[in-house]
């Protein structure tokens, strides 16, 4: 309790500072608006980035949910032998563990799929199109190696595809970008935290004859520093509260593809994730309190 009643302390008199400390910062100016324009614009763009993030993961989530669970089985066969071949395969599914259905796809689901390609007018009679088969499996799965032999055994021109050849580099590619939607706020974070540091090193500079005299009446380096700390702080917080409210808007308004959406059209929150763009106005006071307050010391030790 007793380290709890500190902290809060600090954070009320960081709040409600010194008036006499608080004359050695300019209110305004360059440095004000560059604290309050650069937090502001670090986190509009930290909100993209978690989105970013968010949206990459659930994609990841949904191929991987999406093709884990399905299979298609192609049988390429003569005309006279299509028909056997197929029920042949529907009987050893069937009776193949870890296999909860399997069902031939009609010329209309074939041609469906083929339409984005080659046009609605397809002639499947025409063409030596292989039937296909769609399997789903249940959550055990099934023995793929096992069911390849039998099929090769018993059905010479079927040939299953488990999606892993497609699954894999599309799951790895999602996760990729998730990571790098991360790298890239810690950047965002990083290049706040400079430029916060700079705007604080140019405030102590445009004010070194205010801090000589407040030297000379005996206020210590720690004192000084803390006025700065409490105006950056806020400063920065405040125009990353800007900032965030700013992308929270801009990525409302983005378009929704709904369930048939692409990544794009799927750049956004839903549910809990709304609530992630909360934490970047506090991230960035907390970081332009650590920031500036390393600059003001190490400034003011080099002016003394």
């Amino acid at each position: 309790m007793d380290r709890i009643s500190e902290l809060t302390a600090r954070a009320l008199a960081l709040l409600g500072g010194d008036p006499q400390a608080d004359r050695a910062v300019p209110p305004t100016g360059f440095t004000a608006r560059l604290t309050l324009f650069t937090a502001a614009a670090m986190a509009f763009l930290a909100v993209f980035a978690i989105a970013l993030s968010l949206a990459t993961g659930r994609l990841a989530d949904r191929w991987s949910a999406e093709l884990a669970r399905t299979a298609t089985l192609r049988i390429s066969a003569p005309a006279d032998q299509a028909d056997a071949q197929v029920r042949a395969a529907l009987t050893v599914l069937e009776q193949t563990p870890g296999v909860a259905s399997a069902r031939a796809l009609s010329d209309d689901e074939e041609r469906a799929l083929l339409e984005p390609w080659f046009g609605p007018d397809l002639p499947l009679d025409a063409l030596p199109i292989p039937q296909l088969i769609e399997i789903v499996e249940t959550a055990d799965g099934y023995d793929a190696t096992g069911l390849r032999a039998r099929l090769q055994a018993e059905v010479p021109g079927a040939v299953l595809d488990d999606h892993t050849r497609w699954r894999q580099p599309l799951v790895t590619a999602a996760n990729r970008l998730r990571m790098l939607g991360w790298v890239a706020l810690a950047l965002i974070g990083g290049a706040t935290a400079a430029m916060i540091t700079l705007a604080a090193q140019s405030a102590l500079a445009a004010n070194a004859q205010v801090i000589r005299v407040l030297r000379l009446v005996g206020a210590r380096d720690t004192y000084i520093a803390r006025a700065f700390v409490r105006r950056f702080t806020l400063r920065a917080a405040a125009g990353a509260a800007l900032g965030t409210l700013l992308g929270v808007m801009a990525v409302a308004i983005l378009p929704d593809g709904g369930d048939a959406g692409g990544f794009l059209t799927g750049l956004g929150f839903t549910g809990l994730g709304w609530l992630a763009p909360l934490m970047i106005p506090p991230l960035a006071g907390v970081t332009a309190f650590f920031a500036t307050r390393a600059a003001a010391l190490r400034t003011l030790r080099t002016q003394s």
